[in-house]
């Protein structure tokens, strides 16, 4: 399992990533543009012997997720050199950064004596192409920002009792996702990883304002550098009406279920609180006091309609020890003496997500939640997703939906410096399943699942993790659901080498045409400018860079 690729991965079984414009949560998630293929960059050139870092102009041959398939200029169709790299790291410039800092651009050795004039050859083949915005290195830099600090408090869902809140305290945050340390926890190991914009985690107060159940802490003050985060931050919920017909205790409906997400099962409303918030236990599963009850918004992508898994072609998972299979709800419903909940009090929105059946991308494992993993999407039905964790059995699969801040583009683990689990081997697979197959069904109080326990192996931790005890195969989490500006691409007229590459310095130079790419227009005649670094790649002479920025390329 060590030394993963996701470019391996993609180019050897040609699979296609979930672009990141289907993730708005992520980094650049709503100003990714339209960067496809046969966009134009900036790169530096590792096929030279040079001793100096130098550069090259390269294309994008394919996207997935973050990660882009470059190629050369010069190499035409031979892809011998082909190479992926993260598009939002370091090492990527739009074209004109180079003249813009002072860099060097140096032809590849291999093809270094391919064309006699390099500038020519670049001038016909930038002309017209695209390239980056100029300010999209500060695009992702500020993406990268979140408002979430260590120490600050939140109320989260208690892992051993779903039916209830605890105060817990940010201990990190890892490209937004954060790790909360329960504030009576002695030992600082009770913790629980989500999103910042995950529903289970709300301000201090929340719990009370709506009728939850809390945990009140042994704590009886603040400890020092802790505060309350202030309630904007946190997701918001759609505003309902519920003066006039809404849900009741003891209405029937269908809903995933938060021990098992591979399942949606036959569930029944406990309990309506505040702010159109439902207490909801699965039926046949539930504990007699109630402590395995959940909390989700009327508006959740994760409870249905009676019937929603029959005209999708679902499995619905009936109540345990229910013997009249196949399950009919018309005669449950007669049976119990309920009724299913209104058809037109929940969520019909279906926005147009751009997921495809196939399509990789990284994803939380929500019953443990600290592990991010290689995966595919398997189904769609409306907005809901149908997301299987590459090398393990369909029995672990997960029903996410499609705006869950649980999914990540390919490349997002290696952006934000999180540890990517890869597909299970077969050998792993029987080793870290078997136990808990047996254990499948069983239903847990605390929070434990009973799925697959995917061990990291020694060392394979989350980065800012390394010094942290983790609390082993403690399978904890449920599954729920959940603008920046485009940045301005620009269109160059013909001018000098050293103007026609750097970011443009008036508004005049922008096209309203374009919305994500930088057109290039460029002409030979007006190629040489003496300040522009460009290295020929032959001798001195046949280079009309400036002897500050030339470096002579060794044969």
């Amino acid at each position: 399992m060590e030394g993963f690729s996701w470019g391996n991965y993609i180019n050897s079984n040609s699979f296609i990533a979930a672009p990141v414009t289907c993730f708005k949560h992520a980094p650049m998630g709503t100003c990714w543009g339209d960067i496809s293929e046969n966009v134009r960059v900036e790169v530096p050139n590792t096929d030279c012997s040079l001793p100096t870092k130098v550069f090259w102009i390269a294309g994008i041959v394919k996207l997935a997720g973050y990660n882009a398939l470059l190629r050369y200029e010069g190499f035409e169709n031979d892809s011998a050199l082909d190479f992926w790299c993260n598009v939002c790291g370091s090492d990527i410039h739009p074209v004109g950064w180079c003249a813009a800092s002072g860099k060097p651009l140096v032809p590849p050795r291999t093809i270094q004596h391919k064309y006699a004039n390099w500038k020519a050859f670049l001038v016909k083949r930038l002309t017209g192409a695209k390239t980056l915005p100029p300010d999209f290195s500060q695009k992702v830099s500020e993406s990268m920002q979140y408002p979430f600090k260590p120490c600050m408090r939140v109320e989260v869902v208690d892992k051993r009792h779903l039916c209830r809140t605890r105060v817990a305290v940010v201990e990190s945050v890892i490209g937004g996702r954060l790790r909360l340390v329960y504030e009576d926890s002695e030992d600082r190991t009770d913790d629980f990883w989500c999103h910042m914009h995950s529903p289970l985690i709300h301000h201090i107060g929340w719990s009370r304002s709506i009728g939850h159940r809390f945990k009140r802490s042994d704590i009886t003050k603040k400890q020092d550098g802790h505060f309350d985060t202030p309630p904007h931050l946190f997701a918001k919920v759609k505003e309902v009406d519920q003066s006039g017909e809404w849900f009741k205790e003891g209405m029937k409906l269908e809903a995933i279920d938060p021990l098992n997400l591979s399942t949606i099962c036959v569930a029944t409303i406990r309990k309506v609180l505040a702010d159109g918030f439902l207490m909801i236990g699965i039926d046949g599963s539930e504990a007699a006091d109630g402590s395995d009850w959940f909390c989700y918004h009327a508006t959740s992508p994760s409870i249905f309609p009676v019937g929603f898994c029959e005209i999708n072609m679902i499995e619905l998972t009936p109540p345990r020890g229910y013997t009249k299979l196949p399950f009919k709800w018309f005669d449950y419903l007669r049976e119990t003496g309920s009724v299913a909940a209104p058809v037109k009090l929940f969520n019909k929105d279906v926005p147009n997500h751009g997921f495809r059946v196939g399509m990789k991308l990284e994803a939380v494992d929500l019953m443990e939640p600290r592990l991010i993993c290689v995966a595919t999407v398997t189904r769609i039905i409306h907005r809901l997703l149908r997301i299987h964790f590459d090398g393990w059995e369909e029995e672990y699969d997960q029903w996410v939906d499609c705006e869950s801040p649980d999914l990540y583009p390919v490349g997002w683990c290696q952006l934000t410096g999180y540890q990517l689990q890869p597909p299970a081997s077969q050998s792993s697979r029987e080793s870290q399943s078997g136990s808990s197959k047996q254990k499948k069904k069983a239903k847990s109080q605390q929070y434990k699942g009973h799925k697959k326990k995917r061990k990291m192996p020694v060392g394979k931790k989350p980065v800012s993790l390394s010094s942290l005890p983790m609390t082993g195969g403690v399978r904890r989490s449920f599954s729920g659901d959940e603008e920046l500006t485009p940045p301005p691409y620009r269109t160059l007229p013909a001018q000098t080498a050293l103007e026609a590459f750097p970011p443009p310095s008036t508004s005049r130079e922008f096209s309203p045409s374009l919305k994500t790419v930088t057109t290039l227009q460029l002409k030979e005649e007006l190629i040489d400018g003496e300040d522009y670094s460009f290295l020929q790649g032959a001798s001195d002479q046949e280079s009309n860079g400036s002897a500050n920025f030339y470096i002579k390329q060794e044969p």
